[in-house]
């Protein structure tokens, strides 16, 4: 598509062949899957069913495998195990394309029963929830490099914000009475420790320009020795602000994989659980 409606394919599709392998691979499994629905009924309870939803079981426990890969660093190190970044690609393809076969194994219908209502949901879940978090690790860093000066490490976050505060602290004292007064009662229990605020998501910049936007209003009824500490006190508390919006979407990067990992997990129980009463009673 030309223009400026163009979407630029690279910037999402890390692998682009194995992103059109996918598509052919999709298109493939639901020709068939119509070529099958002429041909006879496709249920869960059929031979055609049963091979859909056991190929669909085997690319789910492929795609999880993934999670054993990067715990075996050691071994992969020793062993060829292949490069992770196929691995993660295969991850990513193979787990949607799984979704694709569980719901020609359904026949493209709401299955009936506890357990098979449950991996059908469970599936859609982890699917739409691993794309989710694709988009963020493309996203977020672009945003986070792009708009802030600051880069830090999620996990030294608490103690930069602790040097700010300290910092900040000692620079108060040394100002005049209405700056003490504005530190005391507007920044002292802000830069306590790490903010994370939800307008961070919307618009970064103007998240943070919003916050120190008292800074000017103050400035005007200071002397120019009263500025420039004012002025040293607005650079560290716009830093503390910077490093609350790395805190606030780097959290979602995490909070995102309590939403997919555990799940994952269940789901290949449960289909590991499902398969053993599918094919021995």
């Amino acid at each position: 598509m030309a223009g400026p409606y163009r979407i630029d394919l690279r910037r999402w599709v890390q692998s682009p062949p194995w992103f059109w392998g996918f598509v052919a691979s999709t298109v493939l499994c639901l020709l068939i899957y119509l070529l099958n629905t002429v041909l006879s009924e496709v249920n869960p309870g059929n031979w055609w069913g049963i091979t859909y939803g056991t190929l669909a079981s085997l690319l789910m426990a492929g795609a999880g495998a993934i999670s054993i890969r990067r715990r075996s660093m050691n071994l992969a190190a020793r062993r060829p195990l292949g490069r992770s970044s196929v691995w993660l690609q295969f991850h990513l393809y193979g787990g949607t394309l799984a979704l694709v076969l569980v719901f020609m194994h359904s026949g493209f219908r709401i299955p009936t029963g506890s357990l098979n209502w449950w991996l059908w949901f469970l599936s859609i879940w982890v699917v739409i929830s691993g794309l989710f978090g694709v988009a963020l690790q493309k996203v977020i860093p672009r945003i986070l490099s792009s708009a802030l000066a600051v880069e830090v490490v999620y996990e030294r976050i608490p103690e930069l914000v602790g040097e700010i505060s300290k910092d900040c602290k000692k620079l108060a004292e040394k100002c005049s009475e209405p700056v003490r007064l504005f530190y005391s009662k507007s920044l002292e229990t802000v830069l306590a420790s790490p903010e994370p605020k939800f307008i961070y998501c919307i618009d970064i910049t103007g998240g943070i320009q919003s916050r120190i936007r008292e800074f000017d209003f103050l400035r005007r009824v200071l002397s120019s020795d009263e500025r420039e500490k004012l002025d040293q006190l607005e650079s560290l508390v716009k830093t503390k602000f910077e490093i609350d919006a790395q805190y606030t979407l780097q959290r979602a990067l995490r909070w995102w994989l309590y939403t997919h990992v555990p799940v994952s997990l269940l789901l290949l129980v449960m289909i590991g659980l499902h398969l053993y009463t599918v094919w021995y009673y």
